[in-house]
């Protein structure tokens, strides 16, 4: 059958194969020639329907581009790279990584972008949720697809984010567990012992972040206005390859098979054997003789907000100059093998501490004070928080010493206590209903009895006989 042309070049026929098909022209490819798009189906009505939805998206400019698409997998790494690394803070941008490259390269890597449809996410959240995955990490990874995709939509190589079209699992928020006073009062009194005390009185007294109070430095601390300025924080970040071929440096410790069930190498792993590499593995990055950008770094906070000043409680201020004092000694004692980072807290030997060895000592000290497991941020900035509002500072005054954006965020990170409810309640309770009135006393009976009163008594007797 000839061909029939409908508007705007479009082709529509009846191929020798039974289907019909239909051809749109969408304009011209960079090399001169016309970009032509085929749709094909069963009947003609519906051929004819997938052709005018075509030239729709080409008249509203949202068709996508022409050429074969990439898969997820290889879009993920060119978003990776070329893209979120440019505004992503470098801890983030390791977080997104180990994601793509253990959750969703395994989960849908191998779907084209274009093909990929909302079952595929499904069916990967409940393999992950099954395989004991904790549905606040399914988030993250629904979150991290749903940005690369929206990027593809914006640059039309895809018609539609598809992860816009699934719910991701819910999630409940965690329950804080702060130290209450006499915890904290405890907490620190086991810290006294130790050379770190000044690190935990800046955690729990101020409600500073791990990475903030060991990123601490003496040229952002004035003691004259009695102010700290958090201008730096300390995170370890993953080494980066910096050779030419990073597939070919990490060879030798390439592993493509699992290990057996019962593997005794990695016995004492808290997260168990590692994953096979996959077959274009690019990791092993710490032993890259050139490797770079990992380690101890210190690193810009997060948000503008999170570098304003805090102001030092004038009680906390002794106990500063006399680790200062402390770290001169050391310094003056340990001579030329001293590393000089000007960190307020630091080891020995003037390196940083490792915020590994600050957890591990976070965990014993909660034994040594007979204090049950916390988290680390439960026994610092939600504590702050939480005593902050006992002491019946507001709301707005704690988020600036927290340097939360969104007040939202401070009452999240303020728990509530029973006594401190009740007492509310009853202080309600007498703003609301008035006061009593009085019981008045019983009157005293008088013990003498009038004649007729002793005449009735005396035919009561009577008639009970």
């Amino acid at each position: 059958m000839s061909p029939r042309r409908s508007n705007l070049e479009s082709t529509i026929y009846l191929g020798d194969d039974g289907w019909w098909h239909g051809r749109v022209t969408m304009g011209v490819l960079p090399d001169g020639s016309p970009d032509r798009r085929h749709r094909m189906a069963r009947t003609e009505p519906a051929v004819r329907r997938k052709v005018r939805e075509l030239e729709k998206l080409r008249d509203e400019g949202r068709a996508t581009k022409a050429g074969r698409k990439p898969t997820v997998g290889q879009w993920m790494e060119t978003y990776l790279t070329d893209i979120a690394s440019l505004k992503l803070k470098p801890r983030s941008l390791d977080d997104y990584w180990s994601k793509t490259r253990n959750d969703i390269i395994p989960g849908v890597g191998k779907h084209r972008i274009d093909k990929l449809a909302p079952e595929h996410l499904e069916q990967m959240y409940r393999a992950m949720l099954d395989a004991g995955r904790a549905p606040s990490h399914v988030v993250k990874v629904h979150r991290i697809l749903s940005r690369a995709l929206k990027i593809a939509h914006r640059r039309r190589m895809i018609g539609e984010n598809v992860a816009t079209l699934v719910d991701p699992p819910s999630i409940e928020e965690t329950e804080t567990n702060p130290f209450t006073q006499e915890e904290a009062k405890a907490f620190l009194e086991a810290a006294t012992k130790r050379p770190t005390f000044m690190r935990w009185i800046v955690g729990v007294g101020m409600g500073f972040r791990q990475g903030e109070t060991l990123g601490l430095r003496w040229s952002y601390v004035d003691l004259e206005a009695e102010l700290f300025h958090p201008r730096w924080q300390l995170q370890r970040l993953t080494w980066r390859h910096g050779c030419g071929d990073a597939h070919a440096c990490g060879a030798r410790l390439h592993r493509f098979e699992p290990c057996p069930p019962d593997c005794a190498a990695h016995k004492g792993y808290k997260r168990g054997c590692p994953k096979p590499c996959t077959k274009t593995c690019v990791k092993h990055a710490s032993t890259c003789p050139e490797r770079k950008g990992g380690g101890l770094v210190f690193t810009r906070p997060k948000t503008k907000k999170s570098t304003n000043p805090v102001p030092i409680p004038p009680a906390f201020v002794p106990y500063l100059i006399a680790h200062k004092a402390q770290q001169d000694e050391l310094r003056e004692a340990a001579g030329e093998a001293w590393q000089e980072h000007d960190a307020v807290l630091t080891r020995s030997d003037g390196r940083p501490i490792d915020p590994r060895d600050d957890w591990e000592e976070f965990k014993e000290l909660l034994a040594e004070a007979g204090i049950g497991d916390r988290r680390l941020y439960d026994g610092s900035r939600h504590t702050a928080g939480t005593i902050l509002n006992e002491l019946g500072v507001d709301m707005p005054t704690i988020m600036e010493i927290l340097r939360h954006t969104q007040i939202s965020q401070t009452r999240r990170y303020v728990k509530g206590r029973s006594h401190l409810s009740k007492d509310a309640m009853r202080r309600m309770g007498d703003a609301f209903l008035p006061a009593p009135e009085p019981v008045p006393e019983p009157a005293t009976e008088t013990r003498t009895e009038t004649g007729d009163r002793r005449a009735a008594r005396a035919r009561a007797r009577r008639r009970i006989r």
